[in-house]
């Protein structure tokens, strides 16, 4: 009878965890809202506008190779009134000029054409940054709402136990079996446990309104993690192998080391200073009278073609070349201690992510073992209670004790799976790929 009675005490309580975990309707898988995020989030649509702006200045470094042509038409009259010889008339005059020019030598143009070339480079690399900053953001806000949910979830489930060992305190009260103390100390955790749902409600709240407004979709429902669920350990298990990685494919890294290149080029246009250039020039001129000039009184034209070669040798710049060097050079010197310091900085920010990743791991399994510990320290507590060996607080404490512990493992389990894609992101190789592997964690909607 003991039993029977303590299961059908524990019923309510299984039904409210049960409700309160139903999967929601329509539910959204985190791959799809990423590609939601990305045609709406404002961060990323600036990024890949930068990208893009970028790409045509880099475009426009290929023009100091390239020839380059114009055309100038001229119209003019002036009024002749000479006394010797007698002329008194008005003349016309038409010109059109036709110029182009190849650059032969001009070692300046050639290193801006391949910082150019290096500037689409670097574009690369903050986009692909831009990117791993956009899945990070996207599966932090949706594990952000899941972790919400399940901390209400908890706490309303929490306050239906709470509400049960109440109504058990007043009926004891009533028929003398326990003190009014045990329904004082029922009914001021019932109380604090609503407080608790309240804060709950509204945390929940906010992170859905965080999760719409960055995927540009309103009530934007989740879908929660399939449980039982096994957290993936990161392969491969070694540290020095993800720092690696990180040191070939960061976009930091690759920036910096873009950016070495860069200034390695400027130092090259600051020393073609005292380099001279070598041009092709051709230009054809059509010159036209009607009506004739001041000597000629008929309609004169005279068409000239040129094609030559233009040297150009700087002999004195009054040190502004020197200066413009030793500037170069010391941005050079900057650009590789950047260089050293990024990749400091992405060896410390793999090895953090992927020691805190471990970390994660281990606390799951601890956190699932004092579920299991909690959960039979509550039913001892509430067998005790029944039978007078233990009070009502005891039974509070387990309560309360037991969903702490429930709250603390799911946000270690979402900590985890975020742990794998910043691991990732910090080495470099995070892709939208890796939300396809979190999605086969989750329920389906």
């Amino acid at each position: 009878m003991k039993l029977l009675r303590r299961t059908s005490r524990l019923l309510p309580l299984s039904v409210a965890l049960g409700a309160a975990f139903a999967g929601p309707v329509q539910a959204q898988s985190l791959l799809e809202l990423y590609e939601s995020a990305r045609a709406y989030d404002a961060t990323w649509q600036s990024a890949k506008a930068q990208y893009d702006a970028n790409l045509y200045r880099a475009e426009q470094a290929r023009a100091g190779i390239l020839p380059s042509a114009n055309l100038s038409l001229g119209l003019s009259r002036a009024n002749v009134d000479n006394t010797v010889p007698a002329i008194d008339r008005g003349v016309t005059g038409q010109t059109g000029t036709i110029s182009a020019s190849q650059p032969l030598y001009r070692p300046a143009n050639f290193a801006t054409f391949q910082q150019g070339k290096r500037q689409v480079e670097l574009a690369q690399a903050q986009l692909t940054a831009a990117s791993h900053d956009l899945i990070i953001r996207v599966s932090q806000a949706y594990f952000d709402v899941l972790a919400a949910q399940d901390t209400l979830a908890f706490v309303r489930a929490q306050k239906t136990a709470v509400g049960e060992q109440l109504a058990s305190a007043k009926r004891n009260f009533e028929v003398g079996t326990s003190t009014i103390t045990d329904t004082r100390e029922a009914q001021a955790r019932h109380d604090l446990v609503i407080a608790q749902e309240i804060q709950a409600e509204n945390d929940l709240r906010v992170k859905r309104l965080a999760l719409d407004s960055l995927v540009g979709k309103p009530d934007v429902k989740p879908n929660t993690l399939a449980l039982p669920i096994t957290v993936p350990a990161p392969q491969p298990a070694d540290v020095n192998v993800w720092v690696q990685q990180g040191e070939e494919n960061s976009p930091s890294i690759q920036q910096s080391k873009t950016a070495v290149e860069i200034a390695q080029l400027e130092t090259e246009k600051a020393r073609a200073g005292h380099k001279p250039t070598l041009d092709l020039t051709a230009s054809y001129n059509v010159n036209r009278n009607p009506g004739g000039n001041t000597t000629v009184p008929v309609d004169t034209r005279s068409n000239t073609s040129t094609v030559g070669l233009s040297f150009n040798l700087p002999l004195f710049a009054g040190f502004a070349t020197q200066n413009r060097i030793r500037e170069t050079l010391s941005l050079e010197e900057k650009a590789q201690a950047d260089l050293e310091s990024a990749r400091r900085n992405v060896a410390q920010a793999v090895r953090t992510a992927f020691f805190g990743l471990v970390s994660g791991q281990g606390q799951v399994k601890a956190l699932e073992a004092a579920e299991a510990s909690s959960q039979s320290a509550l039913d001892a507590n509430r067998l005790g209670y029944q039978v007078g060996v233990r009070i009502n607080i005891d039974v509070l404490n387990s309560q309360s004790q037991l969903f702490q512990t429930k709250r603390d493992l799911a946000q270690a389990r979402y900590n985890v799976l975020i742990g794998h894609l910043k691991l990732r992101q910090a080495a470099g190789t995070l892709l939208p790929e890796d939300l396809a592997r979190l999605n086969a964690l989750l329920a389906k909607g």
